[in-house]
């Protein structure tokens, strides 16, 4: 039995799982990446130590048991197409989290158009991690509009990038680096050195969806009303200011296509960073949440169409390889 799927079942299967993720969104309960987290948490509780060896060795760990695991299941649906298509499409819908995303940012847009603060900072922490108590109805609108950017790669170009590259183990692989990042990968007492090598893992990993994010925001960014030639000249001259290597692509992209600013001092729990301004616009308004959600959505499609057109072209490259070998047997 064939140990990998013909691309034309990934491609189907990524193009169904991003269906899913559109039709349904994350489950509210028994999601596959929080029981990740949570055996990740253990893993962790039992691991730590202040050193980067002890971090590397954690890190190995639960993304190589991971990417065993979803070598695993490659294997035991190769040579089944319904199988494989299936498999593919749940792991493609367990590891997006576009529409999730757009509907966070949503129910902190709604309050905070509608005047009520309060309610708006009560939701913030579900999407972002800073201090909802020391940010205005602008500081709320600007932290969702950089998270949205942000996590438009995480959430959805990058998955889409490594599944269109290895498939299951790529897009299993690639969630797991992702979430022990958002777990350990912090500049924390506890964390600055047990994190330091899954942070890394994870800039490596985000480093050409980031960029590719940063490409598709600039060519979306006429369904926002914006222009793509300031996007482009923002995410050029201010892309690589921001102290993530990655993060900066999408933001700043973003702030052009929006033509808004972002950036400025971030509150968090017990430190507070200073990032540097990103766009030429004025700060982002409440309203402009439903834009940068629009922005996310248009890139999120247009990433899901790359991956899946990249895989079929691979399938009907190896079908064209396969009949040519074919007919020189004949």
């Amino acid at each position: 039995m064939p140990a990998t799927a013909h691309p034309t079942h990934t491609a189907l299967g990524l193009a169904l799982g991003v269906v899913l993720d559109s039709a349904f969104g994350d489950p509210r309960r028994g999601h596959p990446v929080a029981g990740f987290g949570a055996l990740a948490g253990r893993a962790e509780r039992a691991m730590h130590g202040d050193s980067r060896a002890r971090g590397v060795a954690y890190s190995a760990l639960c993304v190589g048991a991971t990417t065993a695991l979803a070598v695993g299941v490659r294997r035991a649906v190769a040579g089944r197409p319904a199988a494989t298509v299936l498999a593919t499409a749940g792991c493609t819908w367990a590891v997006l989290g576009g529409t999730t995303l757009r509907r966070e940012a949503r129910a902190i847009a709604a309050p905070l158009v509608a005047g009520d603060l309060a309610a708006a900072r009560d939701a913030l922490p579900r999407l972002v991690g800073r201090d909802p108590s020391r940010l205005d109805d602008k500081g709320i609108a600007r932290a969702v509009v950089e998270s949205v950017a942000e996590n438009t790669s995480d959430a959805v170009v990058a998955p889409l990038f490594w599944g269109a590259v290895a498939g299951i183990p790529g897009l299993l692989g690639y969630r797991a680096i992702n979430t022990l990042d958002a777990m350990v990968g912090h500049h924390t007492p506890r964390h600055e050195n047990f994190g330091w090598a899954s942070a890394r893992l994870d800039d490596a990993a985000n480093w050409p969806a980031a960029r590719l994010t940063g490409l598709l925001t600039v060519a979306a960014a006429p369904v926002v009303g914006g222009d793509r030639g300031r996007a482009w000249a923002v995410l050029r001259r201010d892309g690589g200011s921001h102290p993530s290597p990655n993060a900066g692509r999408c933001e700043a992209s973003a702030a052009g296509a929006l033509d808004v600013t972002l950036g400025g001092r971030n509150v968090y729990a017990g430190r507070t960073e200073d990032r540097p301004r990103l766009g030429d616009g004025p700060p982002p308004a409440p309203t402009d949440i439903a834009r940068a959600n629009r922005l996310s959505a248009t890139v999120g499609l247009a990433a899901a169409a790359l991956a899946v057109g990249a895989v079929a072209a691979r399938a009907a490259v190896a079908t064209r390889a396969a009949r040519r070998t074919a007919e020189a047997v004949r």
